[in-house]
């Protein structure tokens, strides 16, 4: 199980902490800022989680929205890095609070059959804001420090 203080909703990787310098961090800061800025904070729910190949997690609904987030969230690390820099795929994202982290192989189906019998109310959730952070997983999880919290909705 992911400690509530490490629950998150994974958008986009920037790069490691070594390659990345202050000066970078400062630019993507401010591209984050103008271009959020245009966004809306979007509301989601939350409800029924899925196994995936690597955790139990909980897909927003609706989906296309968060999507859009980290399509700008993208964009603005193109303005500082380059469009053809940015990492990882523009395409296959798939947004998720992981809930807990598969560790060792095992059949799905106890999982699925716990999940089966839990009946609960979906979260509602506004989305407002995208941190950058300085993560890492030294304790078998992803812990990190937030750098900044970029605000949707206020422009620059």
């Amino acid at each position: 199980m992911i400690p509530p203080p490490w629950l998150h909703l994974t958008m986009q990787g920037v790069g490691f902490v070594k390659d990345v310098t202050a000066d970078q961090v400062d630019a993507l800061l401010r591209a984050a800022r103008t271009r959020l800025g245009e966004l809306d904070p979007v509301k989601a729910r939350f409800h029924r989680p899925l196994i995936r190949p690597e955790a139990i997690a909980l897909p927003p609904d609706p989906v296309v929205p968060v999507q859009e987030i980290r399509h700008t969230v993208r964009a603005a690390i193109g303005d500082v890095f380059g469009p053809d820099a940015v990492p990882d795929s523009a395409d296959g994202y798939q947004p998720h609070i992981s809930l807990a982290y598969v560790s060792t192989p095992q059949p799905a189906i106890t999982t699925l059959d716990a999940i089966n019998r839990v009946t609960t109310d979906p979260a509602d959730l506004t989305i407002n804001a995208v941190s950058l952070i300085e993560m890492h997983r030294d304790n078998r999880m992803y812990q990190w420090r937030t750098i900044e919290a970029v605000p949707l909705g206020q422009p620059a």
